[in-house]
């Protein structure tokens, strides 16, 4: 499955972000706690490689404690600062603050040795559509000033924005790539939401979906749909779930389009607990 997505306005804030580097101090990347890296997008490191960055780990409650600490290391053996948050609940505002003061501090002190006072510092926030931007925006400006909503593409114009005297943010719509190379990373995103279903066999979806979650988290899956086994036969995983949730056409035939709708709509929900979907060490061998 080749996903395709690159609406004009991600160009549009592509060219944006490129302009306005000249106003910032430092860029904030927001990125999806479950999977690190495929919500990373990789063109954001050809525009803003020279700038200090801090990587903030956003839903970190819907995410594998473990392996967000693994995450937050690796991101660091990188050179960048790295957090992880929980902007629903407003987990972690006070630390992105902080963390962005840190990293313009040899800047700012200079400013300051040549008589220039102390601003705010102005962040740059970047990230895929539906990571949680415009949600973090509002609990650190506590207020609400971003649009937010659980679909993808929300956002579509820049804007900025003040929180207290110590920072200014700068949102930009989600930036998507123009075509996913890797189709794993394609199918990482759209299991978490970040693209929109209507452009999507959902079944082929939840197929990676559950494949993955009886390789990984295989007792969180039983539970969920009170399996007393997983079937490696992806057809007879679909039938169990399907009758589970009765998911019947006539004559007892299984949906599998409603069956494949609601595991992801309780996947993305963290009805099935924790879960991640990429760990550190699969890019680590890829660098090396």
């Amino acid at each position: 499955m080749t996903i395709q997505w690159f609406p004009g306005h991600m160009a549009k804030a592509r060219r944006q972000v490129t302009e306005q580097l000249k106003l910032i101090d430092v860029v904030i990347e927001l990125v999806d706690a479950r999977l690190p890296a495929s919500s990373r997008n990789p063109m954001i490191d050809e525009i803003i490689a020279h700038k200090p960055r801090l990587v903030v780990l956003n839903k970190a409650d819907m995410a594998d404690e473990r392996l967000t600490r693994k995450w937050i290391a690796y991101f660091e053996q990188k050179g960048f600062k790295a957090i992880s948050i929980n902007a629903q609940a407003g987990q972690g505002m006070k630390e992105i603050t902080a963390a962005c003061k840190e990293l313009v501090k040899e800047k700012f002190d200079r400013m300051i040795a040549k008589g220039v006072n102390p601003r705010a510092v102005r962040a740059l926030i970047v990230g895929i559509p539906n990571v949680g931007k415009s949600t973090l925006i509002n609990k650190i400006a506590k207020k609400n000033i971003a649009k937010t909503g659980d679909r993808p593409g929300v956002t579509t114009a820049q804007q900025w924005i003040k929180v207290g005297k110590e920072l200014e943010l700068l949102d930009t719509p989600g930036i998507l790539w123009p075509k996913f190379e890797d189709e794993l990373v394609g199918l990482r995103l759209a299991t978490s939401g970040a693209i929109k279903d209507a452009i999507l066999n959902l079944q082929d979806v939840a197929v990676y979906a559950l494949r993955f979650l009886s390789a990984h988290y295989p007792e969180k899956l039983k539970e969920r749909y009170n399996l007393t086994h997983l079937s490696e036969d992806i057809v007879e995983l679909f039938d169990d779930i399907g009758k589970r949730r009765g998911c019947l056409l006539s004559g007892g035939i299984i949906d599998y389009d409603k069956t494949a709708e609601i595991v992801l709509r309780e996947l993305r929900a963290g009805k099935l607990g924790r879960i991640t979907f990429e760990e550190p060490n699969e890019y680590a061998e890829i660098e090396a």
